[in-house]
């Protein structure tokens, strides 16, 4: 009987989005082709959003080589024998990707090239000085020249007004721009084979495509979930080679938990080939981005961090976004620093639970909020304090003398000047944001038939159960009194002796006022 064959290793395409060179280097691919073929049977003008660095790029530029009929790209995947090669359609993509538009007039003038770019590429000449004339234009002279109606790709359709949120006034104008130039692709209707427009966020076809009003949002359709980013499956076939010497369940633990309703979760492209060129876990993906805006948004809002893991909405809020309206809920799925957890059926009306996707963002986006609750001076003391080893050990007396010197080395000035450190639950936000950001288990609002305690922490078999309190705002006894009262340990009385912490902070010392343990 003969060894099982290895399967040689190939080039990972870590940052490559050409669909040309991924196949003519021999690089790792995962067919997404099938789901062309889907689309193209199905209809006709499309949607999709998903976060950043998610493939979104790669799968247009895999469109436009399949419509003007690359073939030897294909041979080997889904598509190619059920698509016709002797049809050839003239593609006009447009790519916001790489500007930057938060000055007036910019979206405008990069707008005006990429479409002169493109018809000098393809011999037609324009004199139009409207945007959504000139597109109008090149579109119907390319299906008369070629014979074949035109594909339109949009890549990153959104980013013009994403990049100016902080100055609504452009952010206005970029959104009025790109809803004239979208509302093109309906009047050309006739002129046009496919269309698909990708980006991070879901603007609300009032405020965007109030004139494309036939778009589908393929979004949030679970047949489609996996149309970026990568199974489980796809690593352990196509992404084969690069395991050994890596631990599968932490790969999954960093990196997978992506969900828009479908069946299978998927991990994010960018943090798996980095994990395999680099050997070793990090915060790849989040550190690529700096969520300034949305931790701002979050405190500016009053939403404290641990409201965040077990967040609840419903269609109309993840599905709406503009300029003046910006739902955090929306805001932190659309941008990927949450995912739909699940979802439950109320009498037609999908509600969705979200919650981090994975270890990466739990930790990461933690660390950026406690960047933005306390003063530089207190994150340098947070830094390798050996909260973890503490909690390992049980040594609660130095866990309670870490917290109250952590808590006291925040100044006066920080509460008087900083709105942030006023509004409700902050303390108890600092107190989550500085576990979750050590990468603890840990779970917020943990549910059983008699309530939800505050938050829980697993560690190494250990389940520690925490309750917060702020004494000028107590009600209905301590909060020890609330963790027994309510039994919250029972359900964990299986798996070892859980340990109760009962943790009641004072607006007055803005300090702790109590630290309890019991052992139950």
């Amino acid at each position: 009987m003969s060894a099982k064959r290895e399967r040689p290793r190939r080039k990972l395409p870590t940052g490559i989005q050409t669909f040309r060179e991924i196949r003519g280097d021999d690089c790792y691919y995962v067919d997404k082709t099938a789901f062309i073929r889907r689309l193209v049977d199905e209809g006709k003008h499309y949607f999709l959003s998903r976060p950043r660095r998610f493939g979104k790029s790669l799968f247009l530029d895999t469109l436009k080589e399949l419509f003007e009929g690359s073939e030897a790209l294909f041979e080997g995947l889904d598509v190619h024998g059920g698509w016709d090669w002797s049809v050839r359609h003239p593609v006009v993509r447009l790519d916001f990707s790489s500007g930057h538009f938060a000055e007036p007039d910019g979206l405008r003038y990069d707008v005006m090239a990429q479409l002169q770019a493109i018809g000098e590429k393809a011999g037609v000449h324009s004199d139009l000085t409207s945007g959504p004339a000139r597109f109008r234009h090149l579109i119907a002279a390319l299906r008369e020249r070629a014979g074949q109606r035109v594909v339109v790709l949009v890549d990153e359709y959104d980013k013009p007004i994403l990049d100016a949120l902080e100055k609504p006034e452009v952010a206005r104008a970029n959104r009025d721009y790109l809803r004239g130039l979208y509302s093109t692709i309906k009047s050309a209707d006739a002129d046009i084979k496919f269309t698909l427009l990708t980006g991070v966020s879901k603007f609300s076809k009032v405020s965007l495509f109030s004139g494309l009003n036939s778009l589908v949002d393929i979004t949030l359709e679970p047949e489609y979930s996996t149309i970026c980013g990568y199974t489980d499956a796809d690593l352990d076939t196509v992404f084969a080679p690069e395991l050994p010497g890596l631990d599968r369940d932490r790969i999954r633990d960093w990196y997978n938990g992506y969900g828009w309703l479908g069946e299978q979760k998927v991990y994010n492209p960018f943090d798996v080939l980095l994990l395999f060129r680099r050997r070793r876990f990090g915060a790849w993906w989040f550190e690529t981005g700096t969520p300034t805006f949305l931790v701002d948004t979050l405190l500016a809002r009053g939403v404290g961090s641990m409201e965040l893991d077990g967040m609840r909405a419903g269609d109309e809020v993840l599905g709406a976004f503009d300029v003046d309206d910006i739902a955090p809920e929306a805001l932190l799925f659309q941008t990927g620093y949450l995912t739909i957890l699940d979802a439950e059926d109320t009498d037609g009306e999908l509600l969705y639970r979200l919650g981090y996707p994975n270890r990466e963002v739990r930790q990461s986006l933690n660390r950026s909020l406690l960047n933005a609750l306390v003063p530089a001076s207190s994150r340098r003391l947070a830094q390798g304090d050996g909260l973890r080893e503490m909690l390992q050990a049980n040594d609660f007396t130095g866990l309670e003398e870490l917290l109250r010197a952590f808590f006291a080395s925040i100044p006066h000035e920080w509460h008087t000047n900083n709105d942030i450190a006023r509004y409700e639950g902050y303390y108890a936000s600092v107190f989550y944001s500085r576990f979750a950001a050590r990468g603890l288990d840990v779970t917020v609002e943990d549910s059983d038939s008699r309530g939800r305690v505050d938050m829980t922490v697993r560690l190494d078999g250990g389940v520690y159960l925490f309750e917060f309190k702020v004494v000028e705002q107590s009600a209905g006894g301590t909060a020890m009194a609330q963790l027994k009262r309510k039994g919250y340990a029972d359900k964990h009385r299986g798996r070892g002796r859980p340990i109760l912490v009962a943790v009641e902070f004072s607006r007055e010392t803005r300090n702790l006022a109590s630290f309890e343990v019991e052992r139950v």
